[in-house]
């Protein structure tokens, strides 16, 4: 009797791993939604909550490798957005920031992706083929996430002209919820 319940456990096992190696094949080779298809984005989309910190000081490289801080956007309203080229919740969102980012950066709106954790040449190809508008900085040593006390992605904060952040939220967003959150600041 425990052998049969040995053997059955066993391929109950080895079914659940086929199964995950089975979805695993499907999610690579599936193409993400492109950048500009704001279609694909998240219609169940998070709320950003209303918080009140100051900004981290974070000084990292951009994609030319020259350093980058958040410092050099004071005066201006800031949605930082941490982000990975393998997290389909951070792919899901990226046409909602960028069509709320070309709408709004000609008012003092900035959006800054902060890709987090990996290599340059693997970010660089992600935008070949999507391309984005907004400034990309890399924090391969995850310091962003360490600095807002998170581990999640994406993971967003709008830090308002005098460098407090205003807003924070943990998941994908869409257009219509950063236009209800984020314009009133710009407004300001």
């Amino acid at each position: 009797m425990d052998k049969r319940k040995t053997i059955s456990f066993l391929l109950f096992g080895v079914g659940l791993m086929l199964l995950g190696a089975g979805l695993g094949i499907h999610l690579l080779k599936s193409d993400p939604p492109p950048v500009d298809d704001r279609s694909a984005a998240p219609r169940n989309c998070v709320e950003p909550a209303h918080v009140s910190f100051d900004a981290p000081e974070l000084s990292l490289h951009g994609l030319d490798d020259q350093p980058v801080s958040l410092e050099k956007y004071r005066g201006q309203v800031v949605l930082l957005n941490a982000w990975a080229t393998w997290c389909p919740p951070c792919l899901a969102e990226l046409p909602d920031l960028e069509a709320f980012f070309k709408e709004y950066r000609d008012e003092g709106f900035v959006l800054v992706g902060v890709n987090i954790g990996e290599p340059r040449g693997t970010v660089l190809e992600f935008l070949e083929q999507n391309p984005l508008s907004f400034p990309i900085w890399m924090d391969p040593g995850e310091q962003t996430l360490r600095a807002l006390n998170t581990i999640a992605l994406p993971y967003s904060i709008v830090v308002d002209r005098t460098g407090e952040v205003r807003l924070a939220w943990s998941g994908a967003t869409c257009y219509e919820n950063l236009e209800t959150a984020i314009t009133p600041i710009l407004r300001q």
